[in-house]
Formats: C-alpha cells, sequence, structure tokens
C-alpha cells in the first residue's frame, strides 16, 4: 500500500537524484567492440542478447509502409491514434521551430552579428521494443527531428523474426533470447516499423541494445555514424549514451520515471488514482508521487489505489512500484507544496486543482518539471500518447537544469560577424582587442586585431 506521511517526516534523500544502476564495464566492451569490428560486432552480441540476426540489417521501406498498410486495414483505431498523435506532435514541433529566428543586428557602427540556427545533418533515434514495444517513442523522437529540417533521420530497434522465417525458425528451436535465428530477412516490432512510416523515417535499422547506440555514435559498414541521439532504453543503452556523449549529442540520461500531483480537496480520487498508476505501471522502480493538503483525499486517493490495482493488468509491475516509492505527502499549505516540487523537479507534474486564483499562483511558483499539467482533464497521460508535447522527459532532478526532448536538440545555434571597413566599430573593436591581447600575453591576438586598422 502507497505510504502517507507529512512533510516534515520526509527523509531528505527524497529529493536526491534517482539515477539507473551503472553497467559501464559491460557497455564499454560493448562499444569498444563495435567501433573495431563494425557488422561483425553487432551480429556477435546480436546473437547473444537478441532472437534475430538478419542477413542484413537494414529493413526496406517497402516493409515499412507494408506494416502501416496492414495496421489501418487490421487494426484502425491503432492506426488512426498513431496519425493524430504525430499530426499533433509535429504541430507542435513545427512552432517549437518557428521560436529559433535567425537575425543580424548591428552593435557598433559597422560591427554587424548575427544568429543562425542549422539542423544537424543526420539524427539516429533508438526505439526500445520490449515487453511493450514503444510506438509512441517513435513519435516522440523522429518527429521533432524531422520538424527541425535534419537530413537524414535513421532508426534503431531491436529485431523480430521476419514473418517468412518463423517456420524455418521455429524448426531449429531458434528466434528466441540466446538463440537467436541467423540469416534471415531484417524485421521489427509491426508497430513500431508502421509508427516509423507514419512519422518519415529514412533508414530504419533491426539492431537493438548497447551495440545500436555504439553504431549509431561510431558508425560501421551498414549504419551510418549520426551527429545525435535520442530516445529511451534500459540501463545499457542509457549507460551507452552516456559513455558515446562528446563523439555525438544525447537528449539526456534517463533514470527512473516518475510523476508528482498537487492536488487540494477539489481533487477526484479515482482520476488522482488513475494517474499515479499510469506512471507506476512503467516500471518496478517508478515513482509515483501525490502532494496535498488533504488529508481526506489521500485517504481516498489510498484506498482508490488498491481497488484500481485489482483490475490492472500491469499489477505486478504497479504494486512494486506503488509499495517500494509510491508516497503521499501531506503538506501544511499548497505554497509549501509548490516548494516541495521546485525541490523534487519531477519529471511529470500535475495541478489537479479547480481553475482560479490558487491554482494560478502555484502554477506560476513551481519551475522545475519536464512538463506541467494544469487542471484535473490534463491528464499526463495525454502528454504522454496524443496531445502534441514530446513525453522524452527529465528524471532524477535533471529538470533543475534542462528540459525535455524537442526540436532544440536537432538544431545548432551559431553566429556569425560581418565588419564594415571605415566604420568607428571597427576602429574601437581593434584597440579593445590589442589590449585585451596584451594583457593576456598573447602578442598574435594583439597584432591580428591592430594589423587591419594600422595598414
Amino acid at each position: 500500500m502507497i505510504k502517507i506521511k507529512k512533510y516534515e517526516d520526509i527523509e531528505n534523500d527524497f529529493f536526491e537524484g534517482r539515477p539507473f544502476d551503472d553497467a559501464n564495464e559491460v557497455v564499454l566492451s560493448v562499444l569498444d567492440e563495435v567501433q573495431k569490428k563494425g557488422d561483425a560486432a553487432l551480429r556477435i552480441y546480436g546473437q547473444k542478447f537478441d532472437v534475430s540476426v538478419p542477413a542484413v540489417f537494414e529493413v526496406p521501406q517497402e516493409e515499412l509502409k507494408a506494416a502501416a498498410e496492414k495496421l489501418k486495414i487490421n487494426k484502425r483505431e491503432i492506426y488512426d491514434a498513431l496519425v493524430y498523435s504525430h499530426t499533433l506532435a509535429l504541430k507542435f514541433a513545427q512552432e517549437q521551430r518557428k521560436s529559433f529566428s535567425d537575425f543580424e543586428t548591428e552593435l557598433e557602427p559597422g560591427i554587424i552579428t548575427g544568429q543562425k540556427t542549422i539542423p544537424v545533418e543526420k539524427a539516429g533515434c533508438y526505439v526500445p521494443a520490449g515487453r511493450f514495444p514503444l510506438l509512441s517513442s517513435v513519435i516522440m523522437t523522429v518527429t521533432p527531428a524531422v520538424a527541425a529540417g535534419v537530413g537524414e533521420v535513421i532508426m534503431c530497434t531491436p529485431p523480430r523474426v521476419h514473418p517468412d522465417d518463423v517456420s524455418e525458425s521455429s524448426k531449429s528451436g531458434a528466434g528466441v533470447p540466446g538463440k537467436a535465428f541467423v540469416g534471415g530477412k531484417p524485421y521489427a516490432d509491426e508497430g513500431v516499423m508502421a509508427a516509423a512510416y507514419i512519422c518519415g523515417v529514412n533508414h530504419l535499422y533491426a539492431v537493438g541494445g548497447a551495440q545500436a547506440i555504439g553504431a549509431m555514435a561510431y558508425g560501421t559498414e551498414s549504419i551510418p555514424k549520426v551527429d545525435v541521439i535520442v530516445g529511451p532504453g534500459n540501463k545499457y543503452v542509457a549507460t551507452a549514451k552516456k559513455l558515446v556523449y562528446g563523439k555525438v549529442g544525447i537528449d539526456m540520461i534517463a533514470g527512473p520515471t516518475e510523476v508528482m500531483i498537487i492536488a487540494d480537496d477539489s481533487a477526484n480520487a479515482e482520476w488522482v488514482a488513475a494517474d499515479l498508476l499510469a506512471q507506476a505501471e512503467h516500471d518496478v522502480v517508478a515513482q509515483p508521487i501525490l502532494v496535498t493538503t488533504s488529508t481526506a483525499l489521500a485517504e481516498k486517493v489510498s484506498v482508490e489505489i488498491e481497488n484500481q490495482l485489482e483490475t490492472l493488468t500491469t499489477k505486478a509491475t504497479a504494486r512494486q512500484s506503488v509499495d517500494n516509492y509510491g508516497l503521499i505527502i501531506i503538506a501544511d499549505s499548497l505554497e509549501q507544496a509548490a516548494e516541495i516540487a521546485n525541490k523534487k523537479a519531477p519529471e511529470h507534474l500535475e495541478l489537479a486543482m479547480e481553475e482560479g486564483e490558487a491554482r494560478a499562483k502555484i502554477e506560476n511558483l513551481v519551475h522545475n518539471y519536464g512538463s506541467l499539467f494544469i487542471g484535473h482533464y490534463s491528464a499526463e497521460v495525454y502528454g504522454d500518447y496524443a496531445a502534441g508535447l514530446n513525453h522524452t522527459l527529465p528524471t532524477s532532478g535533471a529538470a533543475k537544469y534542462t528540459g525535455g526532448l524537442s526540436v532544440r536538440m536537432f538544431l545548432k545555434t551559431v553566429t556569425t560577424l560581418r565588419v564594415e571597413n571605415q566604420k568607428s566599430g571597427l576602429v574601437r573593436s581593434a584597440v579593445a582587442a590589442g589590449y585585451i591581447g596584451d594583457a593576456e600575453g598573447l602578442s598574435g591576438h594583439a597584432r591580428a586585431a591592430r594589423i587591419r586598422i594600422e595598414s
């Protein structure tokens, strides 16, 4: 059962980051092999960890299109939902793109400075496909890259046995973890492939795990080196992203997922419990948190969690999350609840409050969160799936210094300088630069500055 505590009884470690378990030693070995052996290393680790190691890694566009068409015919509701989600995500990302404008401005006569926003050339998106293939992560990683204007968007996702190879795979007892089917046609989860086609992925490779991150970071015979890598994954994928950072850009190092709900006595206990469980079912180490001034609401939510758990297909996972990491905090005031949120910096923050001055005040007080969901009807799950927002967000306190994945990740903001001769700005900048060069003992700098006004 979820714990209920007063704020003064909360331990300080509650506010500390909760990093994933480290896997450096294993991942360093994988990355080193991929860097040295390229495709050969992908095949070695594929046989060790995956269910299939195809003869070639790239899944043809025809397969992606076929998966989308199959989904459209057989599961139209899911297909339409993915299209709708992608449409909203693209609209939102395009609006974000507009906010990064180019400009030139004359700071002094003849000193003309500027800014250009340029998309990266190649982006790599990683999409897991374990117990629950994350179709929504295809949308959240690919769409902002496309909206940013990235020239080539590639994706890596764990392989599956191709339908044409299922019979042969079954006869040999292959196609299971630890005994991969080797040499078949490249294939991936059909939902992931369909979503990739809807979102406009240029190339999809049936490669998973830390080795996929290495392939995109270093490049292999089959998979091109990219400029940035984004997307979720297990601790090995997360560690691999951490270790290749600097060679490529990455979105973030994601730890266990979390939600915090600030609720007053106007909140619906059933809705609040549903939102907490929606987060808890992600992982046994997910953290669902409620902060409220109402003891009555806290008790109702606790009971409602137990009731809803009984009908949840993901009960086993959610149960561990709620029991081990779930928490209801009784705050003295809503202002104190906002302080708790800012100190915790949760990935998702909900304000389960009626519209009015009180909610507006708390909305203005909170400033550390990945995404903010305002009001009773703004369920966090909408942000996960179908409201335009990106669900790739900072965890473990990282919201204190960064936001979530956006078009910004795929853009470079660079600066320009244009100096006009015989203008006063040229003389003033040359003189100032010369003196600063002298002060730093860099005579070459000083000379390069002065030579343009002395000749």
